[in-house]
């Protein structure tokens, strides 16, 4: 019996309306004076559609598609950061999620303070954590700064320092979005051979990148996504061409 998979049933997915129709103070006042048009009532937005799939022990799976076609939320949603409305997402295994490096940081601390913040997060224990924290900062290149308050750092340290604490952990299934570009170019080079060590040795991966050129190398199947639904299931290299193809049309 296999010891990892992922199992989505006709699952709905919807955005609630909630959050776009709030109005600012500004808003609401010059709506009220009429000096402004009040904003139209938005419906709730459905981001996936009846969404059936399944992925097996083994799989390496690339997700592509327009912007706003559903990546993203296909990954939250199986990370169980996003409710479903109907259908039914199982999966086995221990899920590790790559999505917004710096989620958790407190811009306050210092950067050797933010990565027990984020490694407990990550679920290690302080234990873990601090067994790691020394590769963690070497890895990240921050030196001294690692004990500075991060509010002082560049975007580029701060990327290293979140990639850096994000990728010390490891997990069966790995759900990765667009964090393979991390950092400037020499970070770039360290970086991706770290990520492709954790995705080597990963049960699972579920991989959203807009470089059809990896998604080919690195997965073994690809899907294409538009408008919530999957309209293209199979091979890295058919599944591209036919995307390419679409974009050129």
């Amino acid at each position: 019996m296999e010891r990892c998979y992922i199992k989505m049933e006709h699952v709905d997915l919807y955005y609630p309306s909630t959050l776009y129709n709030a109005m600012t103070i500004k808003q609401e006042v010059f709506s009220r004076l009429r000096l402004e048009k009040k904003k139209r009532t938005l419906e709730d937005v459905h981001a996936l559609k009846d969404m059936s799939l399944e992925i097996h022990e083994g799989e390496r799976v690339g997700v592509i598609g327009f912007n706003g076609a559903g990546k993203s939320t296909l990954l939250k949603a199986l990370a169980g950061l996003y409710p479903i409305k109907n259908g039914r997402i199982e999966t086995k295994g221990e899920i590790r999620s790559m999505f917004e490096l710096t989620l958790g940081f407190d811009m306050e601390s210092t950067g050797r303070e933010n990565i027990m913040y984020r490694g407990l997060m990550l679920g290690g224990t302080p234990d873990e954590v601090r067994e790691k924290e020394q590769e963690i900062i070497d890895f990240a290149e921050l030196g001294d700064f690692i004990d500075y308050p991060i509010r002082s750092y560049s975007s580029g340290m701060l990327v290293r320092l979140a990639f850096a604490i994000s990728t010390s952990v490891a997990g069966e299934i790995l759900l990765v979005d667009e964090v393979l570009s991390a950092g400037d170019i020499n970070f770039q080079k360290k970086a991706k051979k770290r990520m492709m060590n954790i995705m080597d040795n990963a049960k699972i991966l579920v991989l959203v990148l807009h470089d059809m050129s990896t998604i080919q190398n690195v997965c073994s199947r690809t899907i294409l996504l538009d408008r919530g639904r999957i309209v293209a299931d199979g091979e890295p290299t058919e599944v591209v061409s036919f995307y390419l193809n679409q974009m050129r049309g």
